[in-house]
């Protein structure tokens, strides 16, 4: 692979159809990181987390009406219908937007985070709320700190409902002693751990990065009083901007201590005191510069370009630009054989950009991704997607690929298939790819030699 190609396929989505090489590739990445558009016009119109809140408790509403009542069920399925293409919408518009980006690192970029702060639509609940905490935990922050993003995708209504953060309630605060009181609770009640051990494990420091399981439940203290507007959470709560709220009462309250520091009560800030620490140490750059380098290169990074990405981001306070821009100019980055597998999603941005195909049908396209094994926002756990080959690169997953390849090339517009190969890899096609899809019995048949080729299936 030339520079450019390396440039457009491992940093990018691949070229658009008729994009012209680029004749200083790392400049051209440098630059698409100033053109960063975090509110595309397609998004401003797009439901809220506010919105997904309201349409989340009036569909539980629904369901209960519905139980012993066969109009209340026709509603409650009316409504899972509307919830489903809500979704479906939000995955049509986010493809577009990745789709139709002139600056595709960063697109790959919003992708990489979601998936660092994942939260899935596996649990049906989340349905509405996958797309907003992309368009506001993660765009917003992804040329800013790290450590704000941290706090936004950590505290953010969806994370909140996904992780079940919002059911916490601290043991010896005051909705948990009127609970004693009238008889609904026993006291010594635990209070949920998920979300703490996560950000531990899964956000900041890594496994193995120095916490413990004491760390863990003295975070889920400073997390207690975080949630969700609802019916019964209107007095005493504190708005946040991020539609989420903090409830005093549902708060444990008392000093906590975390990884050796200590932090004095103090109601919501508590845990963003915690969360803004967390981001700045050493073993969360660690974490990070490893995922980026992963992501960005190969299954096993090289410890040279993750040194540099971490001393990036500890010199810089987490400052993310600063990060990329250390992976950007990394002669790492840049090794000429490609060695990472495409992941469904990347592959289908990539075909559709490559080939100027439209979704037409945005229902068939999240189709195409659930059978390749990638469902939008849908990993099966909070880990996110897995980033390595042996997940993406078997041969029954490798076949459904080849097949999907010829349903889209009998879909995509006439091309000149020989001329498209060289478009898109003017270096790095094999003699072999050349000579078959040079030979193929028609252009249907070379476009889907070409979409399946070795070349197109790794960056």
């Amino acid at each position: 692979m030339n520079e450019s190609e390396i440039a457009q396929h491992r940093f990018g989505y691949g070229p658009r159809l008729g994009e012209a090489a680029y004749s200083r590739p790392r400049r051209a990445l440098l630059d698409q990181l100033t053109r960063y558009n975090p509110r595309p016009a397609t998004l401003q119109s797009r439901p809220s987390s506010e919105d997904a809140i309201a349409g989340y408790f009036a569909f539980r509403q629904l369901v209960r009406e519905g139980r012993d009542n066969p109009a209340g069920k026709k509603v409650a399925q009316e409504a899972r219908r509307k919830r489903s293409d809500e979704y479906i919408t939000s995955v049509q518009v986010r493809a577009q937007i990745a789709i139709d980006s002139r600056a595709p690192v960063a697109e790959r970029l919003v992708h990489f985070w979601a998936n660092h702060f994942s939260v899935s639509v596996a649990k049906r609940r989340l349905m509405l709320f996958a797309a907003p905490h992309e368009a506001e935990a993660i765009r917003p922050h992804v040329m800013g700190r790290f450590s704000d993003m941290l706090k936004a995708a950590v505290l953010h209504p969806a994370m909140l409902i996904y992780l079940d953060q919002f059911n916490s309630l601290g043991p010896n605060s005051q909705a948990m002693q009127n609970r004693i009181q009238r008889g609904r609770a026993q006291g010594g009640e635990q209070i949920n751990e998920n979300l703490a051990r996560e950000v531990l494990e899964l956000h900041s420091l890594g496994v193995g990065g120095g916490y413990s399981q004491a760390d863990i439940i003295e975070l889920a203290k400073a997390l207690t009083g975080w949630t969700v507007p609802s019916a019964r959470a209107q007095r005493r709560v504190e708005r946040q901007p991020n539609g989420a709220i903090f409830a005093t009462s549902r708060h444990e309250p008392g000093a906590r201590r975390v990884l050796g520091r200590n932090y004095a009560e103090g109601g919501a800030s508590q845990a963003l005191s915690i969360l803004d620490d967390l981001a700045k140490h050493p073993s969360t750059a660690r974490f990070v510069a490893t995922k980026l380098a992963r992501h960005f290169t190969q299954d096993t990074p090289d410890p040279k370009l993750i040194a540099r990405l971490e001393q990036a981001f500890m010199r810089s306070g987490g400052d993310l630009p600063t990060v990329y821009r250390a992976l950007i100019n990394a002669p790492e980055s840049w090794e000429q054989t490609p060695r990472k597998f495409r992941q469904p999603w990347e592959w289908l941005i990539a075909v559709h950009r490559g080939t100027g195909t439209a979704i037409k049908n945005p229902r068939a396209f999240s189709r195409l991704l659930v059978n390749l094994g990638q469902r939008p926002w849908g990993p099966i756990s909070p880990a996110g997607f897995d980033d390595k080959a042996a997940s993406w690169a078997g041969s029954e997953a490798v076949m459904r690929r080849v097949n999907i390849a010829n349903a889209l090339a009998r879909r995509a517009p006439s091309l000149d298939v020989v001329e498209l190969a060289e478009q898109w890899f003017p270096e790095s096609l094999s003699q072999t790819s050349r000579l078959a899809i040079g030979r193929a019995e028609s252009p249907q048949q070379g476009l889907t030699l070409l979409l399946a080729s070795p070349e197109m299936l790794r960056r």
